[in-house]
């Protein structure tokens, strides 16, 4: 075992999802020290919260796919691993030292080599009404899921991607028939995306799991309204109904409780506070940080291991921890070749479905282009209108118009509005995304107390340029 001094590592873990605590445990079977810094009360993530405690009846309504974190969990748990719940990271210095918050007050832990394991985030989804309460991501009807296995019966899912499926049938098994779903895909794209067919068929496990969810829902009678433009939601200070036209006809559904996806995105903030090169994906239609064949990223001993990494699953999330994980190893001389082939070509099975995904359930062009009156940051209740006169006015890119307009400046740090700012730039100035960039991401990366600032235990003065206007405390 390698030897650990306090608050020093030979490996540190941020995020307990599947590529966390795959990454843990293949570092601590290499016999070297890690931890795993993890936001949340248990380890699990976001596909599998909960996993521990969750009954039999639950685990049945969620499936077998998320059935399938409890060993991956239970292998973490065996693991040498030291973890540490409800830990949040709010700055990475360049020497990788970590400062991490714990509620009472903060540490300051160093490690030689660090694994960003924080997954993705649902892409922001900025539409007429889509701040009024009773509007959530369909991620956030998910956790409500697998929280409390319960969620409401009046629940209209707006937007696309498999992810609506699969909450629509997970309702289902729960006794609950959504009231429906208003799906954006235009025509159009299901023969755009019938070339990438006998690719995908090398994962015909996904296929078939998709047309499963599909017919439970049409032998439910859920109405699915396609090809669904101009959606507005309505209220007087509440979601009350949904409007949207679909196949040439107006419709008006009404709702309290609207659930919006279009799809998720790399959560970026860590990988931009480190200074990461970055790079625009075409396909997957958002920035992702570059990365070698092992998941390291420009910065050195830096790795990005699951949906961080570009959108690829859970099961290529746990395959690029563990990739990430013998690579630390090896570097360590502990490596195992013919173990980390393998992983490399299970990977790249499982990437064979993304082709077919990503050009059927590309983002929808009104969220991409909103109207005028349209926030975009939320925080600061900054409209689309408000965007554009900014570049009107000569601000080139995001951290210009956070200067101008306070956009992104706000307890998000511009997690809910920041594709969807730069998307807004790089159409009025005519100019391809990947040239505007992104917001500049500064400490603290999620709102700190100054107490905690105080109460920091390190051996040396913490780098936090607090003059910097984004490292305002909230």
């Amino acid at each position: 075992m390698s030897a650990t001094t306090k608050n020093r590592y030979d490996v540190a873990i941020i995020g307990a999802g599947p590529a966390g605590m795959a990454a843990a445990v293949e570092v601590t079977k290499a016999g070297l020290s890690a931890i795993v810094l993890d936001e949340q009360p248990a380890p699990g993530g976001q596909i599998y919260r909960g996993i521990e405690t969750s009954d039999e009846k639950r685990t049945k309504i969620l499936g077998p796919d998320y059935a399938a974190g409890r060993d991956i969990a239970r292998a973490f748990r065996d693991s040498r691993a030291e973890y540490l719940p409800g830990a949040t990271v709010w700055n990475i210095d360049s020497a990788l030292g970590i400062d991490v918050s714990l509620g009472q007050g903060s540490k300051h832990i160093q490690a030689g080599a660090i694994v960003v394991a924080t997954g993705a985030i649902e892409r922001p989804t900025p539409m007429p009404g889509w701040t009024l309460p009773g509007v959530t991501t369909a991620g956030a009807l998910q956790i409500l899921l697998k929280a409390n296995g319960v969620v409401s019966d009046d629940v209209v899912f707006v937007g696309s991607g498999p992810l609506l499926s699969l909450i629509a049938a997970q309702m289902l098994k729960a006794g609950v028939k959504p009231r429906a779903i208003v799906e954006t895909v235009p025509q159009s794209r299901y023969v755009a995306a019938l070339k990438h067919l006998p690719a995908a068929l090398g994962a015909a496990s996904y296929l078939l799991k998709g047309m499963a969810m599909m017919l439970s829902l049409r032998r439910a009678g859920v109405p699915i309204y396609r090809d669904a433009t101009g959606i507005r939601i309505e209220g007087n200070g509440k979601a009350e109904a949904v409007t949207f036209t679909s196949g040439g006809k107006s419709h008006r559904l009404e709702t309290t409780s609207v659930a919006l996806h279009q799809g998720i995105v790399p959560n970026q903030q860590v990988t931009r506070l480190l200074r990461c090169e970055h790079e625009w994906n075409k396909s997957q239609h958002c920035f992702v940080p570059k990365v070698d064949e092992y998941f390291e990223t420009t910065m050195a001993d830096v790795y990005v291991a699951g949906d961080g990494a570009g959108i690829g699953g859970a099961v290529a999330a746990r395959l690029r921890g563990r990739l990430a994980g013998l690579r630390i190893a090896e570097k360590a001389g502990r490596g195992n070749a013919q173990e980390r082939r393998s992983v490399t070509d299970a990977l790249m099975r499982e990437a064979k479905i993304r082709p077919l995904l990503e050009t059927l359930y590309a983002p929808s062009p009104e969220i991409l282009a909103p109207a005028d009156e349209t926030l975009v940051c939320r925080c600061e209740e900054v409209t689309a209108g408000d965007i554009r006169k900014a570049v009107d006015l000569g601000a080139p890119g995001p951290n210009q118009v956070k200067s101008f307009l306070r956009s992104g400046m706000g307890p998000c740090q511009g997690r809910m509005c920041g594709l969807a700012v730069s998307e807004i730039i790089a159409s009025r100035r005519g100019e391809p995304i990947s040239e505007i960039g992104y917001y500049r991401i500064r400490p603290p990366l999620k709102p700190l107390l100054l107490s905690e600032l105080a109460a920091l235990e390190s051996e040396e003065a913490v780098p936090v340029d607090l003059a910097d206007e984004s490292a305002a405390l909230h």
